[in-house]
């Protein structure tokens, strides 16, 4: 693995804006106020410092775990996660960013494929 020094960024936070036409099977994250979170992400990274530490968060397009919605992924390390309020975003910029840990309770695992599985787990989980 290269040391963190040699990427340009060392972490990437991609979090999906992408928008569906209402009443879409799918969903899309942009119904579940993800564009409003990509927001005031963006402001907080900023206030927490983190664009200092070459840490970039940005809007993606559809990450195609649309049921899922809003999800983020960070990236190198692969971790999804399923924020629904600006707390959610806090804890994942100030806990996993910021300190190095995961936020357990807002993983997306690879198996979660369906949004009330993921919201009573992640509801078992508080």
């Amino acid at each position: 693995m290269s040391d963190t020094t040699d990427l340009f960024y060392t972490a990437h936070v991609f979090l999906c804006t992408n928008e569906r036409p209402e009443g879409h099977p799918r969903g899309s994250c942009a119904a579940h106020g993800s564009v409003k979170l990509r927001d005031y992400m963006k402001a907080r990274a900023k206030e927490f410092g983190l664009n200092d530490q070459r840490i970039r968060t940005q809007q993606a397009g559809c990450l195609d775990r649309c049921e899922l919605g809003p999800v983020m992924v960070i990236y190198p390390e692969g971790v999804w996660y399923a924020p629904r309020t600006k707390e959610d975003i806090d804890e994942i910029l100030l806990t996993h960013l910021r300190d190095g840990k995961r936020v357990e309770r807002l993983m997306l695992l690879p198996t979660d494929t369906e949004r009330a599985a993921f919201e009573a787990r992640q509801a078992a989980s508080a």
